[in-house]
């Protein structure tokens, strides 16, 4: 998976303004997603993407860690708080950090590994994991 591809596939699909703008919405939705996950979850994600993308990821667990101590389990939020946080990242609105986000994780479940995105969804609550494609959604439910 290319950096220049994810960005180019989210730009189209959530017909953004520009790259930047697909760009920053990329990154907001992968920290706020490598938040909710569990330490190694999210480290597995991070090495399924491009540098320029993982550093998104990174970030979030270096932020997320404590008195020096690494995280180890994600943050526990629901889909409110996940885009209050696309929002506030990208500089856009609640319903457009939705909107958005879902487009975001389409894209990452057509470049990342199925199994990935599989453990991905099942880390996730219900609410949150109805941002995934139908297929994926509903596959961890069963």
């Amino acid at each position: 998976m290319r950096y220049h591809d994810v960005i180019r596939t989210v730009q189209e699909q959530s017909h953004s303004a520009g790259r930047g703008e697909a760009d920053q919405s990329v990154r907001a939705v992968l920290r706020t997603l490598a938040e909710r996950l569990p330490e190694g979850l999210a480290g597995h994600l991070a090495a399924q993407l491009p540098h320029e993308l993982a550093e998104s990821v990174q970030s979030a667990h270096d932020s997320g860690a404590g008195q020096g101590q690494p995280r180890t389990t994600g943050e526990r939020f629901g889909l409110t708080a996940f885009a209050g946080r696309v929002a506030w990242r990208a500089g856009i609105s609640e319903d457009v950090a939705l909107q958005r986000s879902a487009v975001v994780l389409n894209v990452l479940d057509a470049f990342v590994s199925p199994e990935q995105m599989t453990k991905i969804a099942s880390a996730l609550p219900a609410d949150i994991r109805e941002l995934l494609p139908t297929t994926r959604a509903v596959e961890t439910e069963i």
